[in-house]
């Protein structure tokens, strides 16, 4: 008997690295979601996880990719397989660039650094919010990777032009000028658990934390987390509780695309817009001469009931051509997913929580992990369509389910 389970089964070695036997554990984005919840205060995971009001927005951005089909080729060389691409006139090893994400660091003490330099290893961009909690300098110094820095056009133009100059001194690429944010959606579960602007924590809130001692442990023992960026430069001092408040008041609802020219005034590299939702806007961005738009509801977190992002692909880039560059944010959780995004003709994809799933559940090696996870399902999509080169992705490798 003892002879016959050694030929059937193989006994691998223990691990004691934790992180490592939390990774191992993970086939996908949706696994490292499910670690990340276990891992986390429900508040905390709630406000990454979460979307605005009923979340239909959050949900329809995944479910889109499922109404799209492969088309896939046969008996096609596909022994070397090339996923790398262009974006803003410089190389990338496969389409994808790491969204701006705000408060990063609740999900782990590591927070932006960790992800630049998961990101600037893979040669792929980082782009750092606004309301990120590590300074513009701390995030260009960590690595030599590309960075690209996100700004809101707040009512105190004179702090942004601050943090414009700042970001153009210290090598950022690019500027990504966040559209969809005239004021800020209802998030109903950052609502019930107290994670608002400015932030409230209660009693539920610690003993969820108790709850969470891993979690806890760290967020004790590391420096406080604030808006890095604002620290000093507002009437708020050094708390997030008043920082949260002057940054509500900042978002500008008069915002209009006179301030485009007003900000390419002081930028002299290439912009981003982000939050681009219909093709009429996206006409106006290309002529506006922005070099690129992100299709985006800002991840679900905006207007509920706003289009999805891949299904606004092939009719924006059948409007603007090569006038201005796509690129599809929004509910890409697998490499294949941004392979159909390819192939409608987007230029690549943005990704948000899944790296902060990835830096919930390992820090930075946990970021390094979705990176190639999506680099692999991308290789792995293209072989099995019998397509050597992501280049050559057409519609034609696509088709929508019916019913």
């Amino acid at each position: 008997m003892i002879d016959t389970l050694r030929s059937v089964v193989a006994f691998g070695p223990i691990e004691l690295d934790p992180v490592k036997r939390r990774l191992a554990k993970a086939a996908s984005v949706s696994d490292l979601r499910r670690i990340a919840r276990r891992r986390l205060p429900r508040s905390v995971f709630d406000y990454i996880d979460g979307g605005a009001e009923s979340e239909s927005t959050l949900r329809r951005n995944s479910e889109a990719f499922g109404l799209i089909e492969f088309r896939p080729r046969v008996l096609r060389d596909v022994s070397d397989v090339d996923p790398s691409t262009t974006l803003l006139g410089k190389p990338l090893p496969f389409p994808l660039v790491l969204a701006p994400t705000g408060y990063t660091r609740i999900a782990h003490p590591e927070g932006e650094l960790a992800v630049a330099s998961a990101a600037g290893r893979a040669g792929l961009p980082y782009t750092l919010s606004t309301m990120g909690t590590r300074t513009i300098e701390e995030v260009a110094a960590a690595g030599s990777g590309r960075k690209w820095f996100q700004v809101y056009t707040w009512r105190d133009r004179g702090l942004v032009k601050e943090m414009v100059g700042r970001a153009q001194a210290s090598g950022y690429e690019a500027l990504v000028l966040t559209v969809d944010t005239a004021v800020l959606g209802l998030r109903e579960r950052d609502f019930r658990r107290g994670l608002t602007l400015p932030p409230k924590i209660g009693p539920g809130t610690i003993i969820d934390g108790l709850l969470h001692p891993g979690w806890t442990w760290q967020f004790v023992r590391a420096e406080p987390i604030t808006f890095a960026n604002l620290v000093g430069r507002g009437p708020a001092a050094f708390d997030a509780v008043s920082l949260g408040t002057f940054v509500k008041d900042q978002f500008d609802a008069s915002l209009s695309w006179d301030d485009l020219s007003w900000l390419r005034s002081i930028w002299e590299g290439p912009i981003v817009l982000k939050g681009i939702q219909t093709v009429a806007d996206a006409r106006l961005a290309a002529d506006a001469g922005v070099e690129a738009i992100a299709l985006s509801n800002h991840g679900g977190r905006q207007l509920d009931g706003a289009p999805t992002p891949i299904e606004l692909v092939a009719p924006v880039v059948d409007a603007v051509g090569s006038q201005v560059e796509v690129i599809c944010d929004g509910g890409v959780r697998r490499g294949g997913d941004i392979v159909k995004a390819v192939a409608l003709g987007a230029k690549a994809c943005m990704v948000g929580r899944p790296y902060l799933y990835g830096l919930a559940a390992g820090g930075e090696r946990g970021v390094e992990y979705v990176i190639n996870h999506l680099e692999e399902g991308v290789r792995r999509t293209l072989a099995l369509l019998g397509c050597r080169r992501i280049t050559d992705l057409t519609p034609e490798y696509l088709s929508m389910r019916s019913g």
